[in-house]
This record gives C-alpha cells, structure tokens and sequence, in this order.
C-alpha cells in the first residue's frame, strides 16, 4: 500500500519556539523527522503547522536541496486534502524522534497499528493511552480514518483525536522494542539528550545471536571509526553484497574456507550501515535494492557450496538440503514480517547460519552443514508458526 506522512509541528517549547525546530545534531527536529519519513517511501509529507517562521522555512528549503519535498499546511482540512484515498498514513507527533528501524517496521504493518511505551515513569512526556500504554508519537492509520476524524475534529487537536479515533477503532497496539523508543524533545538540554540518545538507539534491538553474543564490539569500534569518514552508508551494503557473491563464487571452486573468512566479514557491515545512517541523521532508504539483495546473496552462497559438494561426492543430498533451508528460511521471513515474537534470538537467521558453519568447517564436515541448516531452518519456522498463530499474543 502506498504510504503518506503526517507530521506535526504545532506545539512550542517555554521560551515560544517550535518543537519542530529544536537543534538535533546539527539540524532541526522537523528535518530529521521528514528524512526518516522519506527514508522509507512516504509521500507525500504533510507539516500541520499554525505558522511557518523564517527559520522552519530554511528548514524546508534545505530538504527541498536533499530532494525531499514537504508540504506544510495550517489546517486539518487541508492536512486531509492531501492525500489521496486508501493511503496509509504514518503519523509522527509534534516533538518525536523516532528511531529509523522502528518506523521502517510500523511501515511495514498492513494494518491500522500505535506504537506504545508502557505507561510508567520513565515515559511520562508521552501522551497516555489507558492504565498500561502511553503514545510513542507513531502510529500506521488510513486517509479514510483522517478524513472522517476531520470532519467531526470542532475545536479539538487533530493528533491526539486522530489517535483516540485510531483506538476506538481497533488499531493494534505495538509495543516499541527495548532500545528502539522514540525520543522527545521539549527540554533545555534536548540536544545533547538526542546525541545520547541517538548513539544508544544505532545500536537498535539485536535480532539474532551473532549479533548479541560476537559483533558487539567489533560493531562498536567500526562505528566509531567510520563516524566521521567520507563513506556512505550505502556502500557498505553493497561491499557486504560483493563479498557474500565472492564468497559463493569461492564455494565452487572448492575453497569453503576462504569463502566462509569472506561472510565471517561481510556479517556485521548491514548493521553497520544502519547505525552509521542513524548517527548521521540519514537513514537509510527502505526498501532498497541492496537491503533487498541481502537475503537472496546469502542463499546463493550457500547454494554454491552445496553445488560442489554435490558435485564432489556428496551426491544431491547437499543440494536438497540447501535449498530446503532457503525455502524454510524464506518462509519464516514471510510469517514473521512486521510481527515482535519476543525470544526469537536463536532462531534461524543467515548471520547465524554462517557463524554455525564455524565448528562445520574445523573438521571439513560441509555437506553435514547443510542438513544441520535445513533442520534449522525448518525447526525455526514452526516456531515463528507457532509465535504469530499463538491466540494468547492476541
């Protein structure tokens, strides 16, 4: 479904100056706010605001310089006019910024959907729900729900009503990640808060045990190193993608060794583009071709060296197995898009394929390594079944 967004920019700060302009490193609220939102396809971008001062202006024509196109209007009306009918809306509250990954999975979700922090003391700044959630300031609606809440919205405040529309009608509720909560601003010292912040939140929630238990601290001096270097976040993905077909090229020619050194390699360098985009303030674009690559290379690999075991006397087992363990792979993926499942650390992942083939290739046992992944893979996608279909996570 295509995707708009809708940002507010209304609220202002003691001293009488937007929200949307606080200074985040280096640049505005409103300007990292719209990166994001460009970042994952959202068009058009919508700024409800009561009034455009010369600064918010600048703001705007330095995105329109990045290429990204916002649209500022002073009313719901025409906050609603602009978007075309059955598009999903992202809503990003007035003084929130989010987090990069976790607006990219809200985007993902095929449904109405709020973004929750539990209601407790440390998330007092946000906007309660009921007894046990507070609004993260996102949320995934439809032009069809803004354009009724506009119609009956009086006097009231288009963001918070459109939220108690959303609830009213049954959004799913979505619990932010650890790690992944939105920041806000409002405070004196938002800035450097937000720098804090941002440098915790690149770290985003680690999804498989490679990079929980092994790359921690590999990630960390990589991205310390490269903070400040003219590299693109982007190449990054791409220099992963090169040495993952490397990798499956040296698969064929009998070489598993130097080909698992080449994934051992290329393994942290996409989470590695990811917190250097959020550190700079540019996330990445999603999807993209390259993040959409990754998947598949990773599977030619371990086709590759299922080929040539095959090829080599071990017969069609190695072959079977391999593609068994993409298609169980893939098929996980497919269940679980945009779904929390809670403990999934362990389950199967292509990080976590190629530091399992570690103890495989010590003693050479290759075709072995593809029956331990297919069964991997299979055990792993009946739990990912058994998660999303639980009636209890309802």
């Amino acid at each position: 479904m295509a995707l708009g967004a809708l940002i507010a920019a209304q609220g202002e700060d003691d001293a009488g100056g937007l929200h949307a302009l606080a200074p985040l490193a280096g640049r505005t609220l409103i300007e990292y706010q719209a990166r994001c939102a460009a970042a994952i396809g959202a068009a058009p971008i919508v700024v409800l605001v009561e009034r455009v001062p010369p600064a918010l202006q600048s703001a705007f024509e330095r995105l329109r310089g990045e290429g990204i196109v916002v649209v500022p209007v002073t009313d719901a009306a025409e906050a609603a006019a602009r978007f075309d009918p059955q598009l999903a809306v992202l809503q990003i509250a007035d003084g929130v910024a989010p987090v990069p990954t976790l607006l990219a999975e809200l985007a993902a979700e095929e449904h109405r959907t709020i973004v929750t922090v539990p209601d407790d003391e440390a998330h007092q700044a946000f906007e309660r729900i009921d007894d046990k959630h507070r609004w993260s300031g996102l949320a995934l609606v439809d032009s069809g729900l803004l354009v009724d809440t506009v119609r009956m919205l009086g006097d009231w405040d288009l963001q918070s009503t459109l939220l108690r529309r959303a609830v009213q009608a049954g959004a799913h509720l979505k619990p932010a990640p650890e790690g992944l909560t939105p920041f806000i601003t409002g405070s004196a010292d938002s800035g450097e808060a937000f720098d804090r912040h941002l440098i915790a939140s690149s770290r985003s929630r680690r999804r498989d045990w490679p990079s929980r238990f092994v790359l921690p601290l590999v990630e960390e001096l990589l991205t310390r190193q490269l903070m400040g270097a003219p590299i693109r976040p982007l190449w990054l993905l791409w220099l992963e993608i090169a040495l993952m077909l490397g990798a499956g090229l040296l698969f064929t020619r009998g070489l598993p060794l130097w080909a698992l050194g080449l994934l051992v390699a290329a393994s942290p360098l996409d989470r590695l583009a990811d917190r250097l985009a959020a550190v700079r303030l540019r996330p990445l674009p999603r999807p993209s071709l390259a993040l959409r690559l990754l998947g598949p290379v990773h599977g030619l690999a371990l086709l590759g060296l299922a080929w040539y075991e095959t090829n080599h006397g071990g017969g069609w087992g190695a072959l079977v197995s391999a593609a068994t363990a993409i298609a169980f792979a893939e098929a996980a993926r497919v269940e679980r898009k945009g779904r929390e499942l809670g403990p999934d650390l362990w389950l199967f992942s292509p990080r976590g394929a190629v530091f399992a083939a570690i103890p495989f290739a010590i003693f050479g046992a290759w075709s072995l390594l593809t029956v331990v992944l297919a069964f991997y893979a299979a055990a792993s996608f009946f739990i990912v079944q058994q998660l999303v279909h639980d009636p209890e996570r309802d």
